[in-house]
Formats: structure tokens, C-alpha cells, sequence
């Protein structure tokens, strides 16, 4: 599967469910167009992902809103829940470790932990 471009209009739906890979780029950041490739052939071995890209230039209100400051910024979710993020490009063997790692974690032990932090805040 190719890469997706991520607006603003098309982010809530596209990250609710299941595991998406978002790279957060611009068209004059060389560490960008280095990573970009290394994207681009996982999303073509890993199609049950979803990988998109926003154009910080071109989308200032999502990266904006996510307070990237600097890039590429990679940021995975799954179920709609941000579970990584991270600057920087990696290489594909960090990718395919992140990747590893977002597919085994216990979903139902990730929703408890943000319940019992959103619990403990609001008790304050």
C-alpha cells in the first residue's frame, strides 16, 4: 500500500482504527526526504497499516496541534490512541522495530493505564 497525504479534514478518520504510521515532513528537510523512501517501502511490505504523511508546510494546524518542532517526526497510533511519536528519521530496521512493538502491545492494558491516569489527574 502506498503512502497516504494527511489533512486535517481527513486525520480523526483515518486514525481510529487500527495501527497507522503517520510521518510528519516538509518538501526542503533533507532528513525528511532521507526517511522518505525508507516510509515508503514499509508501507509497500506492511499493508495493513496505514501510512500517511502530513506536510507540516501544508497542514500548520495539525502539526500545529501535535506541537511538532522538529522533523521528520514520526508518530504511530492504534485504535485511535497515539502510542509513539518520536523525531528523527530511522533507519528500516528502527522502523521495523517501532512497528514490532506498536502491533504487540495489549491494547486493554494501554486504555487501563490512560484511565487510571486521567483518574488520578482528576482527583487532584
Amino acid at each position: 500500500m502506498a503512502t497516504r497525504q494527511i489533512t486535517t479534514d481527513t486525520f480523526e478518520d483515518v486514525v481510529s482504527e487500527g495501527i497507522v504510521l503517520l510521518d510528519f515532513w516538509a518538501a526542503w528537510c533533507p532528513p525528511c526526504r532521507a526517511f522518505g523512501p525508507v516510509f515508503e517501502k514499509s508501507s509497500e511490505t506492511h499493508t495493513d497499516i496505514v501510512f500517511g504523511k502530513v506536510d507540516t508546510e501544508a497542514e500548520p494546524q495539525l502539526s500545529g496541534g501535535f506541537q511538532i518542532t522538529s522533523i521528520p517526526t514520526l508518530m504511530a497510533f492504534r485504535d485511535g490512541i497515539i502510542v509513539f511519536s518520536q523525531p528523527g528519521a530511522l533507519n528500516a530496521p528502527q522502523l521495523e522495530r517501532v512497528i514490532t512493538a506498536v502491533r504487540d502491545l495489549d491494547m486493554d492494558d494501554v486504555r487501563a493505564q490512560i484511565a487510571a491516569r486521567e483518574s488520578a489527574e482528576a482527583t487532584k
